[in-house]
């Protein structure tokens, strides 16, 4: 996904603040997505995982009943201050904010029970409960960083074989 002077990738070290601005911005999307929820938000993506190195960007999943039916959150949302990008159109609507230059959030919208859904919250989860993970992850997205750091499909094709090894050894 390719914007016009995209922002460029920098990893920060974890900041204790990335849980209460997911919940503000929880809080902030809730009555604006309500007529197509069906479940909870989620935090998700490294800003989700305590003491892991991330883009400071705050990853936010909301569980929707499908695609078509949230279509008109696209301009909702739109007006709401996200920037909407039909970036894996076939599995999710994808949003950033404020803009792509200046990125402070994400949002993915995602039919509820999808694989999607629960492989990214199965890989979240993951590393909340491996530290191991959590230094493999981080040391891998700082090299993927210096690398890409102008190029983010790169940089986030580059993390797949690990995502994919995390997701398959830890299916219940």
């Amino acid at each position: 996904m390719k914007y016009q002077n995209d922002a460029r990738i920098e990893i920060v070290e974890y900041d204790d603040n990335w849980p209460t601005k997911f919940l503000a911005e929880r809080d902030f999307l809730l009555p604006l997505l309500a007529p197509w929820l069906s479940g909870e938000i989620a935090h998700i993506g490294s800003t989700a995982v305590p003491g892991l190195a991330a883009k400071p960007i705050i990853d936010v999943m909301a569980p929707v009943v499908s695609l078509l039916e949230c279509q008109p959150a696209i301009e909702l949302l739109s007006r709401s201050g996200y920037c909407y990008y039909p970036y894996r159109a076939e599995s999710m609507h994808w949003f950033c904010k404020p803009s792509p230059q200046f990125r402070t959030h994400h949002l993915h919208l995602v039919p509820a029970n999808s694989e999607l859904w629960h492989e990214r919250l199965l890989f979240r989860d993951a590393l909340r409960t491996s530290p191991l993970l959590t230094a493999e992850y981080a040391q891998l997205k700082r090299e993927l960083a210096l690398r890409f750091s102008h190029d983010r499909e790169r940089y986030t094709d580059e993390k797949s074989d690990f995502i994919n090894r995390v997701i398959t050894n830890n299916r219940r």
